[in-house]
């Protein structure tokens, strides 16, 4: 858009004056108040001209940091044949967010939601020595899945545009080597696009892999909770270790007391006057081997389920009447009395609790100074607890402070999990056949535009970083069609775009009132408004955006001051701060 002036006279950009109905965060409201985003269906959304004009800086960043570390873009087919899934084994697995549909011809198909195993089709065809590796590709597409609830406008959508890489590799070494290139690439992403952010241990979920990490743009509308440590340790509440510290409640000796009415931890602990953390929490399932299963965790923490089928492969959760059933008694379960063949699974932070408060298996009964060992026995311990602020940290030992994130972006190491299940093998050195270890890199590049806004809004509006603004500065003439500030205007907005910066003119015949609230629910950069008061005394008033900052500024020596503004910007990677010398 260098030297092309926009119009607002011209744009379509149907702004809102109230907030819909439906809107229940900052950058669902704003996106759609703003004229950048309508909605099409339940999370599916059309981007109007400002808004897909932030999408493509966003991408354009995106496609800077993967070319610069070697990675190729490439394009493919968002219709992806059944088959494939079915070789990896995702077909069935994936579940009900797997948008699926058959042909005329009965052959079965889905909408992609991510590549893993159309890349890995495509290469095992292609890439047969070691001598073509490392790999890494890349592409930006639509991406879709069918969730249950779409919410959050572009935060938790249906249809979505995302960036994702993959990379094969001979060995663990080369993999390692592009897995740490592309968390630099994705950290530089966020940081080009002025975000807060966190690198986060993750959980690799439906893709697969052991070892993940998550990249994490901080906000109160984020659906994902973490914890963080001053000493650099951050992580995912479902992922992370957890180190609780629960607390004993002595008793001389084992003491079985009634709790009619008790049910739950809350409860039991008002009964006691205990605090929650010097009780235990009990939570019934089985594994994939049938073995009933109760898991014990402190009462002030919450079982992971994750965790928990690590620990027991396969485990699930019973159900209230698969419990009656078993004999099990809901609100009263406890670790002494449990029907015979009970596998007894622990969370390791109670192996410095000698005394539980615990069910004492019959319903309004509970017992106090269980004791481990003694009273019954643990058949394993395990980190079975979703990690909160407060617990120690696992690297330092400090209390982990805690915040709420959007997932932007995520690196996965998959190994030979997809490799394997569908035959994809190199020769390497000595000719044997062996299969590609790959990675997998994801950024959500609509969500980042939603996180984005998240963070960077205030009352009145959006307030873009310059790096993804849908143009730098708006020039605001106070009135149109004279033969005075309209001209002054124009010409200033051609000297602007002259000096490279990108810019809009709001040229239509509507009130000031209008035009600047306008401007701040936009959120252009900087404002340059004039008027003829302001021309006659040979000024124009600018405004930050970011900070709401005005200053009459000389005619004159306007444009040289807008030349040192934009050789900060080209300094600063999101733009953030490069009109504030205009103020200083």
């Amino acid at each position: 858009m260098t030297n092309i002036v926009l119009r607002m006279s011209q744009l379509y950009a149907p702004t809102l004056k109230e907030d819909p109905a439906d809107a229940e965060i900052a950058s669902h409201r704003l996106l759609l108040r703003a004229g950048m985003i309508r909605k099409t269906a339940s999370g599916v959304y059309t981007f109007l001209p400002l808004g897909y004009r932030v999408l493509s800086k966003i991408e354009g960043i995106v496609r800077e940091e993967m070319d610069a570390i070697g990675s190729q873009e490439i394009m493919m087919p968002a219709l992806q044949p059944a088959e494939l899934w079915h070789e990896s084994g995702r077909w069935d697995d994936y579940g009900p967010e797997l948008m699926r549909l058959v042909d005329r011809h009965d052959h079965g198909f889905c909408l992609g939601p991510t590549h893993e195993e159309l890349i890995t089709a495509l290469v095992r065809n292609e890439l047969r020595s070691y001598k073509q590796l490392p790999c890494s590709l890349y592409q930006i597409q639509v991406k879709f899945r069918d969730e249950i609830r779409p919410r959050f406008g572009l935060l938790r959508s249906r249809e979505f545009i995302m960036k994702d890489a993959y990379s094969f590799h001979a060995d663990q070494a080369s993999l390692q080597k592009t897995y740490d290139d592309m968390s630099m690439a994705y950290g530089n992403i966020c940081e080009r696009c002025g975000l807060e952010y966190r690198p986060v241990e993750a959980d690799s979920g439906q893709i697969g892999g052991k070892v993940t990490t998550e990249f994490m743009a901080l906000a109160e509308a984020g659906e994902a909770e973490l914890v963080y440590c001053s000493c650099g340790y951050a992580a995912n509440t479902e992922a992370g270790a957890c180190l609780a510290r629960p607390t004993c409640h002595e008793v001389a000796a084992l003491e079985k007391i009634s709790t009619p009415g008790v049910h739950t931890i809350e409860e039991l602990a008002q009964f006691l006057d205990i605090p929650e953390s010097s009780t235990v929490k009990a939570l019934s399932g089985k594994g994939e081997d049938g073995v009933l299963t109760v898991m014990f965790v402190p009462g002030d923490h919450e079982l992971n389920e994750i965790k928990a089928g690590r620990a027991v492969p396969g485990f699930e959760l019973l159900t209230d009447e698969e419990m009656e059933a078993a004999g099990l008694h809901k609100g009263s379960m406890g670790p002494v009395g449990l029907p015979e063949g009970t596998r007894v699974v622990a969370d390791v932070s109670l192996q410095a609790v000698p005394q539980w408060v615990v069910g004492a298996n019959e319903d309004g009964f509970h017992l106090l100074g269980a004791r481990p060992g003694a009273d019954f026995a643990v058949d394993a311990w395990a980190d079975l607890c979703i990690v909160k602020p407060g617990d120690s940290c696992p690297d330092c030992g400090l209390p982990l402070e805690g915040a709420r994130g959007i997932e932007v972006s995520q690196v996965f190491q998959l190994g030979d999990k997809y490799s394997v299940a569908m035959g994809a093998t190199f020769a390497d050195e000595d000719g044997a056949e062996r299969p590609f270890v790959m990675g997998c890199y994801g950024v959500g590049v609509s969500r980042t535009l939603a996180a984005v806004v998240e963070q960077h809004n205030d009352e009145h509006g959006i307030m873009w970083p310059l790096s993804v603004a849908p143009a730098h500065v708006c020039v605001i003439p106070l009135t149109v069609g004279d033969d005075e500030v309209q001209p002054a205007a124009e010409r200033v907005a051609r000297e602007l775009a002259g000096l490279g910066l990108e810019v809009v003119i709001d040229d239509r015949d509507e009130r000031a009132g209008v035009k600047f609230a306008d401007a701040d629910l936009i959120g252009w950069p900087l404002q340059v408004v004039l008027g003829k008061r302001g021309l006659a005394e040979g000024n124009v008033e600018v405004k930050l955006r970011r900070t709401g900052e005005k200053k009459s500024v000389p005619l004159a020596t306007f444009a040289e001051m807008m030349t040192f503004a934009r050789r900060n910007a080209k300094k600063s990677k999101a733009g953030v701060g490069t009109f504030d010398m205009l103020f200083a």
